[in-house]
């Protein structure tokens, strides 16, 4: 990928990474992201162990559910392996176990269930807030580029970390999550979508929504205490992630993200989440626990 990619090349390189290679009937790869640094992201994680259970149940049906629990942080460079337990294959349902390691170590259990489509009771109790459209709002990479020329002690890695282009698109609505500086109530709001045109494949938008779901969860249960990790004022990891797919939607249309964080204690986070569509049809409820904690000054 060249040093200035466009937004079809940012995408279509997420794809490639989200597109694990099948090695046996019940095994997979993942492959590493191009010059990634550091720790994997978690949603990285999700998303191809998503993919790998897919590859392993009929067409007809499709993910509803998935509760994944991070047991050591990956690093960047090293394939991911993702190992597959067949549990169950009924009449309408499939539940399939994830074990994803990597040099031979489980980092992450995910177990994701499937269903084969079906007419049913409907009703919706979550109503999507009255908020600013995407068009109305600044890309994210702006507000990144102001914050980042605003430290003066940022080193050039996390300056190059902080404004590396991403194949995900965002306008957030508030503040975003690591500037906040000042306590506010813990819920926020924000767009995404993929920066470029998607396949017709909706195995892949469930996982790019997967992917993308991992972004502003965590950061939602700082918010009360106006504290950032980009001051280095907090430690944080996710411990678990569960995504419930309602509905179909497209990656790269604009969906709302909305979060909130009902309680934090002990160390830990706890956030909810939901997204929805443009037009207020509600596609997917996310929840996690992180570990958060405020960072401590090393003795001098």
């Amino acid at each position: 990928m060249s040093d200035n990619p466009s937004p079809q090349d940012l995408v279509d390189g997420l794809v490639r990474l989200l597109t694990v290679e099948q090695v046996n009937s019940d095994n997979f790869t993942g492959k590493p992201q191009k010059g990634g640094v550091g720790r994997v992201f978690g949603g990285q994680v999700i998303a191809q162990a998503l993919q790998a259970a897919q590859l392993t149940v009929p067409e007809d049906k499709s993910a509803h559910s998935l509760h994944a629990y991070f047991l050591r942080g990956g690093k960047e460079g090293p394939p991911i392996d993702y190992r597959i337990e067949r549990d169950f294959d009924g009449r309408s349902f499939a539940n399939r176990r994830v074990i994803a390691s990597q040099e031979g170590t489980p980092i992450l259990n995910l177990t994701a269930s499937f269903q084969t489509a079906e007419e049913g009771l409907e009703h919706q109790a979550a109503i999507m807030p009255d908020v600013a459209p995407p068009e109305e709002l600044k890309p994210d990479m702006e507000l990144r580029e102001k914050f980042a020329d605003a430290l003066p002690d940022l080193s050039e890695t996390q300056r190059r970390l902080m404004l590396r282009p991403r194949p995900i698109e965002m306008r957030t609505i508030d503040r975003l999550h690591w500037m906040n500086s000042e306590p506010k109530e813990p819920s926020a709001h924000s767009w995404f979508k993929a920066a470029a045109p998607l396949p017709d494949d909706p195995a892949m938008h469930r996982a790019i929504i997967a992917y993308a779901s991992d972004y502003t969860l965590l950061g939602t249960a700082a918010l009360p205490h106006g504290l950032s990790w980009m001051r280095g004022e907090l430690n944080g990891a996710s411990l678990d992630h569960t995504i419930w797919f309602h509905r179909h939607a497209r990656a790269d249309d604009w969906l709302l993200y909305c979060t909130e964080s009902p309680w934090s204690g002990s160390g830990r986070g706890f956030n909810r989440g939901h997204i929805f569509t443009r037009d207020g049809t509600l596609i997917a409820s996310v929840a996690q626990e992180g570990m958060i904690r405020r960072r401590r000054p090393k003795p001098e």
